[in-house]
C-alpha cells in the first residue's frame, strides 16, 4: 500500500557535518570547531573545517536532490553564520549565503526545513557559560526571531532543536560530544533546562516574526517495543518507552516534551535532579506554555524489546547472539518505526516527521565506479514498511526524512562513518549518489508504492 496522499519524502544534513568554509565570510567560532580541533576528541582529529564543502558545492547538491525528486531537505542553519559571536550585529555575508541556497531549493521544487540549532553553539557564548548560563537561551530566541523574520514567506517549517539529549547528555554529561565537559547530574540538568527554556523562548519569537509558521522540535530517546503483541507487554514497552529513572533521565522523550505538551517536568525519583528541579525559577516555569508544539520530529535509529514481568512491571529483553547491526555497531530494529510513532502520537497527540533514520555502512567506490550499498537498501526498505504499519495502526506521520543526504562529519566518529543516500570522496569533494538514492528516487515516485 503507498503511503498517504500528502506524505512528504525528503532527506536531512546539518551545518557543521557539511557545510565546511569554517572560516569564511565572518563566520564565528563554534563549540565544534574548538572541540574538534582538541586532541583526542575526535577519531583520527578529524575536524569540520571542510567537510562536504557543501559551502561552496551547494549548487551541486541541489541538482542531486532534484535529480532524486526530493520533496523537501531538513538542513540547519549556523548559527555562528549569522551571529559570529552569538549576539549583537547580523553578519549579511550568512544570511546571502542561505538566501541563495534556499531559493535555489525553492526553485528546484524541495521544500526547506529549517533547523535552528545542531549543536555548533558560537563559543563565544560557551566562554559565559554556555547552555548552564540563561542567557545564552535568551541569545537563542534572539537568533531564531532574526532568522524568521528574513525567511517569512519562503520557510514555512522550523526545528528549534535537534536531539537536546545528545547535545546536553553527550556534550555535559559523558563529554564524547562538544563542549565536552562530565559534570554531575544536577549541573546537567541546568543545561539542560535552560535548552528547553531556550526553545519555549525561540519558539514565541518565531511566531511573533511569522504568525504562519510551524513550529516544532526533533527530539530522540529511548523507544521500547513489546516482546509480543500481548496486551501486557505493549503496556510495559509503553511504560518503559516514557520512564524518567535517576541517573538515566537525559535520553527520554519525557523530559523533553511532557513540559512543553502541558504535563508538566516528570517526577524524578529521588537524587540531584529533582531537588534542582524544584527550584527552577518562575519565569522559566511561566515559559512553557510558549513552548507549544505545531508536530514533532523522531530520529529514530533503533529499539529495544520489552516484556512485563511477572509483577507487570518492564523487563528488558536480550538480544539473541548475532543480532544485526549497522557498521556504527547500533542494532538493527525496524519494529522501533512501528511502535515509537504510535506511542509518542498517542501521548502527545502531534503530526509527526521521522526527523531522521538511516544507517552507516562500509560504501566504497567499485570498480564499475558505482556504490553499491544494498545494505541501506534493506535498512530502509524494512523501516520504511514498519513505519507503514505504525501509520496504519493511527500514527498521524507526515513525513520521512532519511538521514543523510551525504557521507559526512559524523561528530566524535569523525569521517569513520558513511551514512550518505550520496557517496563524498573527502579528498576531492566528488559525489556519486548511491543504489540506494536511486531506490529512494523509486520509492519517493510511488510513493511508497514500490515497497
Amino acid at each position: 500500500m503507498p503511503f498517504p496522499k500528502e506524505f512528504v519524502w525528503g532527506a536531512a544534513t546539518a551545518s557543521y557535518q557539511v557545510e565546511g568554509g569554517a572560516f569564511e565570510d565572518g563566520r564565528g567560532a563554534s563549540i565544534w570547531d574548538t572541540f574538534s580541533h582538541t586532541p583526542g576528541k575526535t577519531k583520527n582529529g578529524d575536524t569540520g573545517d571542510v567537510a562536504c564543502d557543501s559551502y561552496h558545492r551547494w549548487a551541486e547538491d541541489i541538482e542531486i536532490m532534484k535529480a532524486m525528486h526530493l520533496q523537501a531537505y531538513r538542513f540547519s542553519i549556523a548559527w555562528p553564520r549569522i551571529f559570529p559571536t552569538g549576539t549583537g550585529e547580523v553578519n549579511p555575508a550568512g544570511f546571502a549565503w542561505y538566501d541563495r541556497f534556499v531559493d535555489a531549493l525553492l526553485a528546484a521544487g524541495i521544500e526547506p526545513y529549517v533547523t535552528l540549532y545542531h549543536w555548533d553553539l558560537p563559543q563565544t557564548l560557551q566562554d559565559r557559560g554556555g547552555w548552564l548560563n540563561a542567557d545564552t537561551a535568551k541569545a537563542f530566541a534572539a537568533y531564531a526571531a532574526a532568522v524568521a523574520a528574513h525567511f517569512k514567506g519562503r520557510v514555512k517549517y522550523y526545528y528549534t532543536l535537534n536531539e537536546p539529549q545528545c547535545s546536553v547528555g553527550l556534550g555535559y554529561s559523558t563529554g564524547v560530544h562538544a563542549p565536552g565537559f562530565k559534570l554531575d547530574d544536577a549541573t546537567v540538568f541546568i543545561a539542560w533546562h535552560n535548552t528547553i527554556y531556550a526553545h519555549c523562548l525561540a519558539a514565541e519569537a518565531i511566531r511573533k516574526a511569522d504568525p504562519d509558521a510551524k513550529i516544532g522540535m526533533a527530539p530522540t530517546g529511548r523507544i521500547c517495543t513489546p516482546a509480543t503483541d500481548s496486551p501486557a507487554d505493549i503496556a510495559a514497552a509503553r511504560a518503559a518507552t516514557f520512564a524518567v529513572e535517576d541517573g538515566e533521565w537525559a535520553f527520554t522523550y519525557t523530559m523533553a516534551l511532557d513540559p512543553l505538551c502541558g504535563r508538566g517536568w516528570p517526577n524524578v525519583a529521588g537524587g540531584q535532579v529533582q531537588r534542582v528541579m524544584n527550584a527552577i525559577p518562575k519565569e522559566q516555569l511561566d515559559a512553557l506554555p510558549l513552548g507549544r508544539l505545531d508536530f514533532l520530529g523522531m530520529n529514530i535509529y533503533n529499539s529495544i524489546a520489552v516484556r512485563a514481568g511477572a509483577d507487570g512491571k518492564p523487563e528488558f529483553c536480550t538480544r539473541p547472539v548475532g543480532h544485526p547491526r549497522t557498521a556504527i555497531g547500533w542494532p538493527i530494529t525496524p519494529e522501533a518505526m512501528v511502535w515509537g510513532p504510535r506511542f509518542l502520537h498517542e501521548r502527545y497527540g502531534l503530526p509527526i516527521f521521522i526527523s531522521e533514520n538511516g544507517l552507516s555502512c562500509t560504501d566504497r567506490v567499485h570498480l564499475d565506479g558505482k556504490v553499491h550499498d544494498p545494505e541501506r537498501i534493506d535498512f530502509t526498505h524494512r523501516y520504511l514498511l514498519a513505519l507503514r504499519q505504525g501509520i496504519d495502526a493511527g500514527a498521524d506521520v507526515r513525513g520521512y526524512f532519511h538521514w543523510s543526504l551525504l557521507d559526512n562529519f559524523e561528530w566524535s566518529e569523525g569521517y569513520n562513518e558513511r551514512f550518505g543516500l550520496v557517496y563524498v570522496d573527502y579528498p576531492t569533494g566528488t559525489r556519486t549518489p548511491k543504489d540506494s538514492a536511486d531506490w529512494y528516487k523509486q520509492t519517493i515516485d510511488s510513493n511508497g508504492g514500490n515497497l
